[in-house]
């Protein structure tokens, strides 16, 4: 019996299903060789020659695999189809020819199938091939690079900066992406806007929004209300005045769905809408292709197999119509460069194969199906026609005009389906909205004119979705490299993951700054994903590897070199001076930034220890002045203003102004608590700038955020001094983000009860104002159900009329007019989209907001 090898146990399970008792099927268990941790392992005087070694854990498996080949005298190389697959097969080959279980008349083959199914492995089996000596060498490329540039640069990392614990040719740049990023964010200042917007009625009293494009005749751009008296004065303007409709304009549009998943976009997806990091979604998708329900997940294509995209267009037509199969296939072009290495897109095996319908322990495994499911679908959908539709309200003088704009949904298309979620999401997205029938002509009344606050956002931190995606754009690395990348970055402490976002730690931004000092060239993005293009050459056959090894060897040792006699008091001084702007910003009071607030005599400088860098007060350790990196503390304020319950209460000074906190930051307690000094506008509250505070008020200060109560319908209400001022906040237990009330006095944060609070709450949650669709408004009251309670109701929604009872919603038919929707048809549309009896769903209910109750309050210690 031929002997066929995989990588895992589990694919060799499924794959010995379909091959049957004709075939002894093993698995190597991922790579059975690799690099010696120890100097020599590449030699580049030797012609880059590389000494491999079979680890402890993989030689039960080659010999398992030796010892079938004694009996069977043919071996069949099935691992996966990329080239670290091809790099297996070919380390596979080497070491049983080394121990000698190949013999000369050992018939040696390579198959290679994109998803584990019965035809693809049975017409892989006919289709045999030999090892590809290319792809090979561009793994062999990889690895000698990625050697040469961790274990030759790394001991320089622990030498000069101790505490550093690697360095790594695309881990680096990586790492350098999310520095800068923060950077960014610290240098950024907010600048104030507003807008006005009113809510108008029509003749038939149909109410909509629209905010003022024109005053005084002139076109307003974003910055031109800078005041809230501008704001003010615009709003007398529009008040003072009557509106009419200048112009209607609706025009066609249309949506085409997104193309197929690949690996980065798969990982970028999984992120946004399931939160799940990139190492968990590849370890998620890796166990669906095992078992044989989707495709390869890790490739660059986008291109579907003719026989797929046929399937999808059956499986459209049965489960949504022939109205939703486009005339002609959709054809997405391959965005990979180098076709060898580019494979079919991620897709299920099986189109009609519903996420129901798996047989799978994990839930996650279920929801990265359906994502990969409904995607690949979508991307086989006609498009979504939509009515975009502009209306212009003016005075009669020209002096005032306001805009609105909303669309209708015509036909979903692939909406139906499926729609690409987006990163960083703007919630203020007018197009989306509904609007009335608004007729040219017509006198619209005021209902409300009110003002509204921006600032400016800093770039946001990157989440690693939009890392990938920035990572990609850049050029830098593979997809099958990206989630190593990210989790090895984290793991060595350079990174950390909070809320989603990924923050640099003091650690991460010393080893950055250093590298962009003394290895520039091997940190720059150009340089990087030039070198990707060179080893994509290799694995086409156009480029010899050894020849791209020997020019990057020859700078990079040189830049080793100049780095061997530095001592780390050069070093530090060298960053010293590069970080200089942002660890010593100037003072409002001219002093000198490097003088220590503390003592007054001693002179700041970079300093690191084995758990980072931090600024410290070159009079150690009679003063023992610390603060972070990031430059909080810099501005000159350092005050102790007593103690409580042991702790030493500190008035400081960071990015956003003075603050208190309790005790000082260490290693093992990063963030302790710390509290703004409150401002009313932009001026200090009477008694409480940084002269004035005591530490009774610190440490009042120091109990935000405050729990006022227990909001009825779940959550806890509670507030907090934010950014831009006193505010109040809440959070059902099914809604995604919490609802934020501003406080007009600053002192209401302490003061503020129960009873005003859930008035501020709910009139927030009922009229959110731009940044959140108002609450659906009922067209018709059927009534209660007759069963399990509750009222059931006709709503007006953005895709169009729906019934509601609890927290179903059920689409109403196309075909079917609101007035003469019945309480039974509502019931059976309601059923069927529970998927169980309705009595059991309100019993559901019941249970939920109690398990979830307490889980907001946590939510209350982040700024607003």
């Amino acid at each position: 019996m031929p002997v066929v090898v995989v990588e895992s146990p589990a694919k060799a399970k499924t794959i010995n299903k379909y091959l049957g008792s004709d075939y002894t099927v093993l698995a190597s268990y991922g790579h059975i060789r690799d690099l010696p941790a120890k100097n020599g392992s590449v030699d580049p005087d030797e012609d880059f020659a590389m000494t491999w070694e079979i680890g402890n854990s993989s030689r039960p498996h080659v010999k398992a695999i030796a010892d079938a080949l004694k009996d069977d005298n043919e071996l069949i190389l099935a691992t996966d189809p990329d080239r670290e697959g091809e790099a297996i097969s070919w380390h596979l080959e080497e070491a049983l020819r080394k121990r000698r279980a190949i013999k000369k008349d050992t018939n040696v083959s390579r198959v290679v199938f994109n998803a584990i199914t019965k035809a693809a492995i049975t017409e892989a089996m006919q289709n045999p091939r030999q090892v590809d000596q290319p792809l090979v060498d561009a793994y062999l490329a990889r690895r000698a690079l990625d050697y040469l540039v961790g274990f030759n640069l790394s001991p320089v990392l622990w030498r000069k900066l101790p505490g550093a614990r690697s360095a790594g040719r695309v881990q680096s740049v990586c790492l350098r992406l999310i520095v800068e990023r923060e950077t960014e964010i610290e240098a950024f200042n907010a600048r104030e806007y507003w807008s006005v917007k009113a809510q108008l009625s029509t003749p038939r009293n149909q109410q909509f929004e629209a905010r003022l494009t024109v005053l005084g005749g002139e076109k307003l751009d974003k910055f031109s209300l800078e005041t809230s008296t501008a704001a003010e004065l615009a709003v007398q303007a529009i008040q003072s005045r009557d509106l009419s409709v200048a112009r209607v304009e609706a025009k066609p549009a249309s949506r085409n769905p997104s193309a197929p998943f690949m690996t980065s976009t798969l990982q970028q997806e999984a992120s946004r809408k399931f939160g799940m990091g990139a190492k968990h979604c590849m370890s998620t998708a890796q166990r669906l292709y095992e078992a044989g329900y989707i495709t390869y997940m890790r490739t660059d294509g986008i291109d579907m197999a003719p026989e797929a995209v046929d399937g999808a267009r059956d499986a459209i037509e049965a489960l949504y119509g022939k109205d939703y199969v486009p005339s002609k296939p959709r054809i997405y072009k391959n965005k990979a460069k180098n076709a060898q290495e580019a494979h079919e897109c991620i897709r299920p095996t099986d189109m009609m194969r519903k996420p129901s319908d798996l047989k799978v322990s994990e839930d996650d495994q279920r929801k990265l199906y359906d994502l990969i499911w409904k995607r690949t679908l979508a991307c086989q959908m006609e498009g979504a026609r939509m009515e975009r539709t502009t209306v212009d309200i003016a005075s009669a003088d020209q002096q005032i005009e306001l805009r609105a704009t909303g669309q209708v949904v015509m036909f979903d298309g692939f909406m139906r389906v499926y729609e690409e979620g987006r990163d960083d999401q703007v919630v203020d997205d007018e197009d989306s909205k509904r609007l009335p029938q608004i007729m040219q002509g017509e006198a619209m009344a005021k209902n409300a004119v009110s003002p509204e606050q921006h600032f400016t956002q800093p770039p946001p931190r990157y989440t690693e979705a939009t890392l990938v995606k920035r990572m990609e754009e850049l050029g830098i690395g593979r997809p099958s490299t990206y989630a190593s990348v990210i989790t090895t970055i984290q793991d060595r402490d350079y990174v950390r993951k909070e809320k989603n976002r990924l923050f640099p730690e003091d650690k991460g931004r010393i080893v950055t700054i250093f590298l962009v000092n003394f290895f520039r060239k091997y940190v720059g993005y150009e340089f990087t994903a030039n070198l990707e293009e060179e080893l994509d050459d290799v694995s086409a056959g156009d480029r010899n590897y050894k020849n791209v090894l020997s020019r990057f060897w020859k700078d990079f040792h040189a830049a080793i070199a100049e780095t061997s006699d530095l001592r780390i008091s050069e070093v530090l001084d060298i960053l010293d001076d590069a970080l200089a702007p942002q660890l010593y910003p100037a003072r409002e009071d001219g002093t000198d930034p490097r003088v220590c607030p503390k003592c007054g005599a001693g002179q700041l400088h970079l300093k690191t220890s084995r758990t980072g860098g931090f600024v410290g007060c070159g009079n150690y350790p009679e003063c023992n002045y610390t603060r972070p990196i990031s430059g909080e503390g810099a501005e000159g304020y350092e005050k102790v203003l007593g103690e409580d319950d042991g702790d030493e209460i500190h008035l400081k000074s960071g990015r956003f102004g003075p603050y208190v906190q309790r005790g000082e930051a260490t290693p093992e307690n990063k963030k302790p608590p710390r509290s703004s000094l409150p401002k009313q506008g932009k001026e200090f509250l009477p008694g409480w700038g940084p002269e004035e505070v005591t530490l009774e008020q610190a440490v009042t200060l120091l109990t935000l955020p405050r729990e006022i109560g227990n909001h009825p319908e779940g959550g806890v209400i509670a507030s907090n001094l934010g950014r831009f001022g006193p505010y109040i906040m809440h959070q059902l237990p099914d809604e995604e983000k919490p609802v934020y009330a501003n406080l007009k006095e600053t002192l209401d944060v302490f003061e503020i009860g129960m009873n005003r609070a859930m008035e501020m709450i709910t009139e927030k949650r009922n009229n959110p104002g731009r940044g959140r669709r108002a609450a659906a408004k009922a067209l018709r009251e059927l009534g209660e159900h007759p069963d399990a309670g509750g009222p059931v109701n006709i709503m007006d929604g953005r895709y169009g009329p729906y019934v509601k009872w609890e927290k179903v919603n059920a689409t109403i038919p196309k075909e079917i007019d609101v007035k003469d929707v019945t309480m039974e048809q509502a019931m059976e549309w309601i059923t069927e989209k529970a998927g169980k009896k309705p009595a059991k769903k309100k019993a559901a209910a019941k249970k939920k907001p109690a398990a979830k109750k307490k889980a907001p309050a946590k939510k209350t210690a982040a700024k607003k």
